[in-house]
């Protein structure tokens, strides 16, 4: 098999592949479109894709400069109105003054490109750069598994590798970098996860690593997962012969980059070269 000379991976698809490999053949290659549910029951977990949808909105918006009293009227649920009064009461601590929301960055990795949209960034140029990354989930996961993630990897180290136009013009050091993970439910504890040259390094050469196992697969060689437990929530399940029910909303949004986190369109994205 050979990718597309254009084919862009995302933190999500890479996490894909380090989930299930073919997950990641038949979502992101063949695009193969399966009629199955990904959690149920199927309207609680369409509510709550839809709520946090929305509260994304809501502080997007907030960030632009639309004033709370003005958004107030738009909320119109009582658990994304909890939501929204706790990021008002009690947002990220320790932000550097300057906010950007939902800023897309992008650089060559192994003869493709990785791209991926952040929730905030807020910079001091020159100072420090810290990524904010909004979650709604009703659990709040444990350091160990947000630091297991593609994405607590990818988005520090697209930062350092791109982030030059949010800092005058200059590459930001690693060790100006900081992510933090912020949870609607739980909004006194944000998880902090700092970086360096060292992480850096190691991020750089497990991407890079990843691409290159992708692309020199064949087709064929794109394998199950052998932990059962990720089919529960897979859409392929049936197509794979992995059972056929869905797993509860629950178990769904367990992980960080669970079925409730919201994808962007790639096509929306202005590539940004480093």
């Amino acid at each position: 098999m050979r990718l597309p000379a254009d084919f862009r991976f995302s933190p999500s698809s890479l996490q894909d592949y380090v989930d299930c490999p073919r997950r990641f053949l038949l979502r992101h290659v063949q695009q193969v479109a399966w009629p199955a549910l990904v959690a149920e029951p199927a309207l609680e977990n369409e509510r709550r894709m839809r709520l946090g949808a929305a509260f994304h909105r809501l502080v997007r918006q907030h960030f632009l400069g639309i004033p709370p009293a003005s958004l107030e009227p738009t909320v119109g649920d009582a658990e994304l109105a909890r939501w929204w009064h706790n990021f008002l009461a009690t947002p990220p601590p320790d932000l550097p003054p300057t906010r950007f929301s939902e800023v897309t960055f992008s650089t060559p990795l192994g003869g493709y490109r990785l791209l991926a949209q952040c929730d905030l960034v807020a910079v001091a140029p020159g100072e420090r750069a810290v990524i904010v990354d909004w979650k709604t989930t009703r659990r709040r996961p444990r350091r160990e598994a947000l630091l297991a993630q593609v994405q607590s990897r990818a988005y520090p180290y697209l930062l350092v590798r791109s982030g030059a136009y949010l800092n005058n013009g200059g590459a930001f050091d690693p060790a100006q970098v900081e992510m933090v993970y912020w949870f609607a439910e739980f909004p006194a504890q944000p998880e902090r996860l700092s970086y360096g040259d060292e992480q850096f390094a190691a991020d750089e050469s497990y991407l890079t690593g990843l691409v290159a196992e992708i692309a020199a697969r064949d087709e064929e060689d794109f394998p199950l997962t052998t932990d059962e437990r990720r089919c529960a929530t897979c859409v392929y399940r049936s197509l794979c012969e992995r059972g056929v029910g869905a797993a509860p909303v629950e178990d769904a949004e367990e992980g960080p980059e669970g079925a409730l986190d919201f994808p962007f369109d790639f096509e929306q994205v202005t590539e940004v070269e480093y």
